[in-house]
């Protein structure tokens, strides 16, 4: 990881929180189950970005990774759903959606780091980060036909919205597997670098720019941009303007334009 990091004081077995200055490291340490999301991951991951939550704007940005560099995350636990009822399955689809509805709640950005299989599960999880960020090791996935179901996680409501509804009903009526040069020709991928080192380093860049900005503004964008993804655009208009209202809410709007307007760097306090 970057340098400087420091382990966070709440620490799961499975899933690491470390941070680094104004910035968190979300790893799912389970290599040699290829990071799988069981259920104890998924309560891992919700316990994670609840405590990234309550530490509110001192929390800039998250990176989302997986550990062992084979894969971010290569699907659900099939062992722990192999059994399930209809409505285990139910609650099991629900535990995942909780996560990923936190992660697109949370004020600061999310990025998806990527290096290896993001499949299933995994890249359902990758969707509900703001962005993707992956190495050319990368592959992307939603298989779960192959197995008589269907993505769980947000696959059908995501996806589309990432690559559009002709391209996500292929990948998820066939299985099939994409890798790097078409995941980031897709708009699935917002950036590509050659190994994991330079995936760290490029999406840290990433967050030093975007803390630069007004926290209040980042967070309000993201909210807006969660909300109204996918709404008409009459209402997609209404949460804009809204959004755009509660921005004059804030200290730092005033801050910002009285430092535009004086020519001088504007100094941001989060409020």
């Amino acid at each position: 990881m970057t340098e400087g990091t420091s382990p966070a004081t709440a620490e799961q077995s499975e899933v690491r929180v470390e941070r680094d200055g104004p910035f968190a490291i979300v790893t799912i340490d389970r290599p040699a189950a290829l990071n799988a999301l069981s259920p104890a991951v998924l309560a891992a991951l919700a316990d994670a970005f609840a405590g990234l939550a309550d530490e509110g704007p001192a929390v800039r940005g998250v990176l989302l990774t997986g550990a062992g560099g084979r894969a971010f995350v290569a699907g659900a636990d099939l062992r722990e759903l192999a059994d399930h009822t209809p409505a285990e399955g139910e609650d099991a689809a629900d535990a995942g959606h909780r996560v990923a509805a936190m992660i697109e709640s949370l004020p600061a950005p999310v990025i998806a780091c990527v290096d290896g299989f993001a499949l299933g599960g995994g890249l359902e999880l990758a969707l509900a980060c703001d962005f993707i960020y992956a190495t050319d090791a990368s592959a992307f996935g939603q298989p779960e036909v192959k197995l008589g179901l269907i993505p769980g996680f947000g696959g059908t409501v995501r996806l589309p919205r990432a690559v559009g509804l002709a391209l996500a009903k292929e990948l998820i009526y066939t299985g099939r597997r994409i890798g790097i040069e078409e995941a980031v020709a897709a708009g699935l991928v917002a950036r590509r670098f050659a190994d994991r080192e330079a995936l760290f380093v490029g999406a840290r860049a990433t967050l030093e720019l975007i803390a630069q900005n007004a926290a209040p503004a980042v967070g309000l964008a993201k909210r807006v941009l969660v909300d109204a993804t996918g709404q008409p655009t009459a209402t997609a208009t209404l949460l804009e303007i809204a959004g755009f209202g509660d921005a004059f809410r804030t200290d730092d709007m005033r801050e910002g334009v009285a430092a535009f307007l004086e020519k001088r760097e504007p100094r941001f306090t989060g409020a």
